[in-house]
């Protein structure tokens, strides 16, 4: 069992080549431009909105029906 975890333990590189390399693939992301960003945000909040509207709408439809098929008891 000991062998298995050196094994394991001298394939990592240690904390600072790692944060080294996250830092140097970071430099190399495109990054999107303000425009990109604000275009992004607006059709999200726009999908959000529209899936919780229909998700709204189907409830209140089953509702409907299912007060049809058995309505309230009252009292």
């Amino acid at each position: 069992m000991s062998k298995v975890r050196t094994e394991t333990t001298a394939n990592r590189p240690n904390p600072r080549e790692f944060v080294r390399g996250v830092w140097l693939e970071l430099r190399r992301v495109t990054w999107p431009t303000r425009e990109e960003w604000i275009s992004a945000t607006v059709l999200t909040v726009v999908l959000v909105v529209t899936v919780g509207l229909y998700t709204y709408g189907c409830d209140w439809i089953f509702a409907q029906l299912f007060s049809l098929i058995h309505p309230p008891v009252t009292s």
